[in-house]
């Protein structure tokens, strides 16, 4: 039988290995971890959000995807600044990842797959702000969570239930044989007089073909295609005699001739304007000369008062135009002249006898 002596020696042996066996757990656990252990520095960082969303204290903190810390601590606060923000995160941070960690940096929450735990993530991407410090609060950036997106969901599933339920009817509508699809599925006559129209259709390609009919030769006599090549060839030949200049046409495009002509006229024209903005000839002196233009404007004027005169009856030509007794007298001579002759051609001797006296 073993001695008081020995047994307690033998509890001590296995205490002091459960003892190094938990130290050297706990420090695989924490390198593991990722965090550093407790020996590494580490820097306090605080942010605040309107809902934790199921953080827990302990939860990692990562930048990027990689673990650099844990939450240490979750409290509301009553400060009335953050009344819409008063959950307050904070977080333990390795130091040796401070110099990732800007002071314009984003934390979120985030959470690991669909059902996961939720975490701290901070986001640097396009941050460019000075690095952090002990203390220091980061912005936050709100993400939708799971409940947020059930919850929004919740409408569009029941307008999916609503929709399937309106298509389950129209299926049964239509396997009834109802409605134009129904018919168009399920009425034999429907389908036999589809069935009669495409073997009508049948025969109409074979009879296009066989050659029969307008669109069979059009698309089966040869007779069409000489034709059209015929012609072809007559079009080729016409322009071929527009390239070689034959022809009114073919002088028209290619001889010069025509073209020098129409250079000549209007460089005979342009001479012609030079010269009358020069002065020269009768229509340059015409278009030039200050003295013609007032003699020209004083016969305008005197032509002008002469019209006014007449038109108001002044002179014998004006009163020859206003005047209505000129008129009657000039009708009444003609009338009498008219009633003289007639009277001589009745009875010329009357008029016409001569009288020869001697003495």
């Amino acid at each position: 039988m073993p001695s008081q002596k020995q047994l307690k020696w033998s509890e001590l042996k296995v205490g002091l290995t459960v003892l190094v066996a938990s130290i050297t757990m706990a420090i695989l656990i924490m390198l593991m971890s990722g965090t550093g252990g407790l020996f590494t520095s580490k820097i306090i960082l605080r942010s605040y959000f309107d809902n934790a969303s199921g953080l827990r204290e302990g939860a990692p903190v990562r930048l990027q995807g990689v673990d650099i810390g844990n939450v240490s601590k979750i409290r509301v606060v009553s400060d009335p600044s953050r009344k819409l923000t008063p959950v307050e995160v904070t977080m333990k941070v390795s130091h040796r990842f401070r110099n990732n960690l800007r002071k314009d940096s984003v934390t979120m929450l985030a959470t690991a797959g669909v059902l996961g735990e939720v975490y701290m993530d901070i986001d640097s991407a396009v941050a460019k702000g000075p690095v952090v410090d002990e203390g220091d609060i980061l912005n936050t950036r709100d993400t939708p969570q799971i409940e947020d997106v059930v919850r929004a969901s919740q409408s569009t599933l029941q307008n999916l239930d609503g929709l399937l339920k309106r298509v389950d009817r129209i299926i049964a509508f239509v396997e009834s044989g109802q409605g134009s699809i129904g018919k168009l599925i399920y009425d034999a006559a429907l389908y036999n007089q589809l069935n009669s129209t495409v073997s009508q259709f049948q025969g109409l390609v074979n009879d296009v073909s066989n050659g029969k009919g307008s669109i069979g030769k059009l698309l089966v006599d040869d007779k069409l295609y000489n034709n059209a090549n015929q012609t072809i060839d007559k079009l080729n030949g016409i322009i071929d005699d527009l390239n070689a200049g034959k022809g009114t046409a073919g002088k028209f495009l290619r001889d010069p001739t025509l073209y020098n002509n129409a250079n000549a006229t209007i460089a005979s024209v342009k001479q012609m304007t030079d010269d009358v903005n020069a002065g020269k000839g009768a229509l340059g002196v015409l278009a030039r000369d200050e003295e013609f233009a007032a003699k020209l404007k004083n016969t305008m004027n005197r032509i002008s008062e002469l019209t006014d005169k007449l038109n108001s009856g002044h002179g014998t030509a004006g009163k020859f135009f206003q005047d209505p007794s000129l008129y009657d007298n000039t009708n009444k001579l003609l009338t009498d002249t008219q009633d003289l002759i007639k009277a001589i051609r009745q009875n010329p001797k009357k008029y016409l006898t001569i009288h020869l006296k001697l003495f």
